[in-house]
């Protein structure tokens, strides 16, 4: 006998982190990856804005980027990874790579923005390091 697919417990335990935002901004789901990335309990979290995780100098590109998704129900995003800085709840810097999905109502008004979110901060650095390294055998030719 199968039993059916807990997708509730899924949310909760994926390796990657789930964030969903309402068209305002507001988080309203946050599963335990984004716990671990971000440093927030849910109930931080939850319904709070987006800028929580986003450095501020970066905020107005972001918010410029959201509103023209939320307006035209359009992203990019949906296929092809996005990656940005973030920041942990301790102040720390974060490198982040997401795809989006849009949620809709019934009505096809958009509910809610889906991300699912990997923490690439490690890949970053290493990434940084190899182009200083190269940068400094450059300079010694």
């Amino acid at each position: 006998m199968t039993r059916p697919f807990d997708f509730e417990n899924f949310l909760q335990v994926a390796g990657d982190a789930i964030v969903a935002a309402a068209p305002d901004g507001t988080i309203v789901f946050w599963n335990a990856a984004a716990k671990r990335i971000f440093g927030y309990e849910p109930t931080e979290a939850l319904g709070r804005s987006l800028d929580l995780i986003i450095p501020e100098r970066f905020r107005q590109r972001h918010w410029q980027g959201y509103r023209r998704v939320m307006a035209t129900g359009q992203t990019r995003y949906g296929a092809d990874v996005l990656r940005v800085p973030a920041v942990h709840k301790d102040g720390r810097a974060l490198s982040i790579g997401f795809t989006v999905t849009l949620m809709y109502s019934l009505e096809q008004q958009i509910d809610a923005i889906v991300a699912v979110i990997r923490d690439e901060t490690g890949r970053w650095q290493e990434e940084q390091a190899l182009r200083k390294r190269i940068a400094e055998l450059q300079a010694t030719r």
